[in-house]
């Protein structure tokens, strides 16, 4: 009787892993592999602060359902093939989870937000991504977005720009956090671990340092949050920097020299969030393969420049068009009424994988982020809508899996 009741529980452990069938790509890779960081914005569930701002039940759904075609030929709205999901739902988020891991997608970095007052938009981790029951097939990582969040959700063009949480934070703060993150987080076995050490990145150089008040000051915090984890039992801490040159939030600041800051803080690695961070967009809608090419000439003078290692970038698209009041006009002043990519199709994207890939081979580099997964009000995002489908998700595979 115990045999057989052994061997029942068995084989219901074998259903609830092949409920998501492919997915078992993450665990077929090997170390020398690629591995894919894909962007996660975590805004698609409801979150006691926006209810207590937009009122009962918002999410940036509303955003994406309301959006509409602001000149001619424009693409938009766009719709979800998968519906307007809750990604606090575990369930709903495991079928996220089965449809990256099949697809060539290694780890989430998730955007992740945490104020004096505490965190912001976690329960799509915390109750959707770390409650999953497949959430072993897929890594995750944090990307501290400390930069100003701001009411753009939508925003109207000419209105002051109002500030609702101050992404600098107090050095008592950083010690609460970073203890948090260690034992919540970095101690999950799903954390993304490079070579032994959690990655984890920070979205603005420049409040980093605002948070502080100097180098030296932000340099020791960071290697107080390296001690820790390295005493919490990990080899290191790969701390990554995420450096632009062209600000797109209303409040981001781009730092002077950033090959000699991210030197003298102590970061391990950096990357980008998206190509725009790096070619400005001159005309109303910018050919994709443009973008590309511009994207890459930086990439590869980031190389031959920084003494740390860089984590090239794939963007599938750009246009904020829905964040912007639709009963506007919609021109280049400003984000989010800001100059498009066009073109960018599951095609293109691919291509442009491949692009990267020549590059990152050329210069012995393994790891990949790609923005993003669920950027819908941005324009960029992998999760299938009615139109593409999968398509921009089998690029990857085509390109990065095993």
């Amino acid at each position: 009787m115990r045999q057989r009741i052994m061997i029942f529980f068995a084989a219901i452990a074998l259903l609830t892993t092949s409920d998501f069938a492919g997915s078992q790509t993450f665990n077929n890779k090997k170390k020398d592999d690629y591995q894919v960081g894909v962007y996660y914005f975590p805004n698609y569930h409801v979150d006691k602060r926006n209810e207590a701002y937009f009122g009962k039940g918002w999410t940036e759904w509303k955003l994406v359902k309301a959006a509409k075609p602001r000149f001619a030929n424009h693409d938009q709205p766009k719709v979800p093939a998968w519906g307007y999901t809750d990604e606090a739902d575990p369930r709903q988020m495991a079928k996220k989870i089965a449809a990256a891991a099949s697809h060539g997608i290694d780890a989430f970095i998730f955007d992740w937000y945490y104020y004096d007052d505490g965190p912001f938009l976690e329960r799509g981790l915390e109750e959707g991504f770390m409650k999953a029951k497949n959430n072993r097939l897929l890594k995750f990582a944090l990307m501290w977005a400390n930069h100003d969040w701001e009411d753009i959700h939508p925003y109207t063009q000419g209105q002051p720009h109002k500030i609702l949480y101050p992404g600098t934070i107090t050095p008592a703060t950083w010690d609460k956090m970073t203890d948090m993150i260690i034992d919540r987080y970095f101690k999950h076995p799903s954390y993304w671990l490079i070579d032994g050490a959690p990655y984890f990145s920070i979205y603005e150089l420049s409040k980093l340092q605002e948070s502080f008040g100097s180098v030296e000051a932000t340099a020791a915090a960071l290697a107080a949050f390296r001690k820790k984890t390295i005493a919490a039992g990990f080899k290191d801490l790969n701390l990554n920097a995420v450096v632009w040159g062209n600000p797109i939030l209303p409040e981001e600041k781009s730092v002077t020299d950033p090959a000699d800051l991210v030197k003298k803080l102590g970061f391990n690695s950096f990357t980008s969030y998206v190509w725009i961070h790096h070619v400005p967009l001159n005309d109303q809608v910018v050919p994709y393969d443009t973008v590309k090419k511009a994207y890459l000439q930086y990439a590869e003078q980031a190389m031959s420049t920084f003494s740390i290692p860089y984590y090239p970038n794939a963007s599938v698209g750009w246009d904020p068009s829905p964040r912007t009041n639709q009963n506007t006009p919609f021109n280049n002043s400003g984000y989010p009424y800001t100059n498009i990519i066009g073109g960018n199709t599951p095609g293109a994207f691919k291509q442009g994988l491949l692009d990267v890939k020549e590059m990152m081979d050329k210069h012995n580099q393994k790891i990949i982020t790609i923005n993003s997964w669920n950027e819908w009000t941005e324009g960029s995002y992998l999760e299938p809508d009615v139109v593409h489908k999968m398509k921009y998700l089998q690029a990857i595979k085509t390109v990065f899996g095993k």
